[in-house]
């Protein structure tokens, strides 16, 4: 088996439901020894609340969300369970946590307290609005995220109540932010031997995406607006109503504009003087729309997409998710995966969205069972079975 590049690194996942889970499974597809720590009883919300109920105790979404590593069980509010945490970290590179700001703090084991037992510790947490500001404190999931940092302002149609994107692009985003950073302290560990903290928020990471598009507001004073599949910065270049319901595709820009014209037999349009420009055809988009959809409307979607290919032009399906994932090019991808897990068999997972050459990521170990590997992290701390004993009699592990 090919030695991935985060071989070696131990990381603690103090993480629930989505962004921080998310963020540690990445890092054991790529190599990293993942160390799940869950509340007794229950463990992670996504266990059994969210997602798809499956046969045995876990959801779809749990499992989907936490391959590639192993299950301790610890009760942080117990002072063994603390104490067993403290000791856990002196062996890790990478703790990732995603409790209310100035939890874990108050708790004793915040990033200074962990400082103080490994210097190069990277502690990162994943919060709704950061460690600073005055959101900081409220409660923060990918919907008022999405809300409160403009995702939602350019959602949707005009004219329609508020919508938000399809998937949970602020969690998402989140992780992906927060990983990045996370692997950059953690090289900066390994040259200097001091580790850092890293605040990581889903507010800040869904406006981070919005960088074309307030570039919009910053540069005519004026808000962004929804425009459903147009784009705000060219035309054509969204969703076309066809004879048997909807493509997408683009011409944006005056080479493929000409093309576009020329191939539907539409050079009227060239003349036209409303749509001479990118900028015309923007501040006509309804009409543009109209005079092509004039066209589209008399074929069906097949036909148009694989004409516009055909001749050079951008153009796609609106698949559904069984569509997209029964795709041949996404079975070439690898989109699609079984994993083999202890009590469900096979379980579906989504592959890996990136493709390394000469270390490509793989699926190490299922998602585990709640506290599954308790004993055996334990032990590889050097906490034999007596200790171990002691500290379920002090409530370490729950009740």
């Amino acid at each position: 088996m090919t030695q991935l590049p985060l071989s070696g690194v131990r990381v603690l996942d103090i993480s629930q439901v989505m962004a921080g889970p998310y963020a540690c499974m990445l890092l054991g597809d790529l190599g990293a020894d993942v160390i799940k720590i869950e509340p007794p009883g229950t463990g992670d919300q996504t266990r059994g609340s969210m997602g798809f109920k499956m046969k045995g105790p876990d959801s779809l979404g749990f499992l989907n969300m936490n391959r590639n590593k192993r299950s301790v069980t610890l009760d942080l509010k117990t002072e063994a369970g603390k104490q067993v945490l403290l000791r856990m970290a002196r062996d890790a590179d990478i703790l990732v946590e995603n409790y209310r700001p100035g939890a874990l703090r108050r708790m004793g084991l915040g990033y200074e307290d962990l400082k103080a037992v490994n210097p190069r510790l990277v502690y990162t947490s994943i919060s709704g609005f950061g460690q600073s500001g005055p959101w900081a404190d409220r409660p923060g999931f990918d919907l008022m995220a999405q809300a409160m940092s403009g995702v939602m302002s350019v959602t949707g149609y005009p004219d329609s109540p508020p919508v938000k994107a399809g998937v949970p692009v602020a969690d998402i985003g989140c992780a992906l932010f927060a990983i990045y950073a996370t692997l950059s302290a953690y090289i900066g560990a390994k040259n200097t031997g001091q580790g850092q903290y890293v605040d990581a928020a889903l507010f800040d990471s869904a406006m981070a995406f919005s960088v074309w598009d307030i570039c919009d507001y910053w540069g005519t004073g004026k808000p962004p607006e929804p425009l459903g599949t147009a784009n705000k910065m060219t035309a054509p270049y969204q969703a076309m109503a066809c004879s048997d319901g909807h493509f997408v595709m683009g011409a944006n820009n005056q080479k493929l504009w000409v093309q576009l014209c020329t191939l539907i037999q539409r050079t009227e349009l060239l003349e036209d003087p409303r749509f001479s420009t990118i900028a015309l055809r923007l501040a006509n988009r309804q009409a543009l729309q109209d005079e092509l959809e004039k066209t589209f409307i008399t074929k069906p979607k097949d036909y148009w997409v694989e004409t516009l290919l055909a001749n050079g032009l951008p153009a796609g399906p609106i698949l559904s998710y069984p569509e997209a994932f029964g795709s041949e090019h996404a079975k070439v991808r690898g989109m699609r995966m079984e994993i083999d897990h202890p009590v469900e068999g096979k379980v579906p997972n989504i592959g890996f969205a990136v493709k390394l050459s000469g270390t490509p990521q793989q699926v190490r170990r299922h998602p585990p069972l709640l506290g599954e590997h308790t004993d055996e992290v334990l032990a590889e701390l050097g906490i034999d079975e007596a200790q171990r004993h002691e500290l379920r009699a002090q409530g370490a592990f729950g009740k």
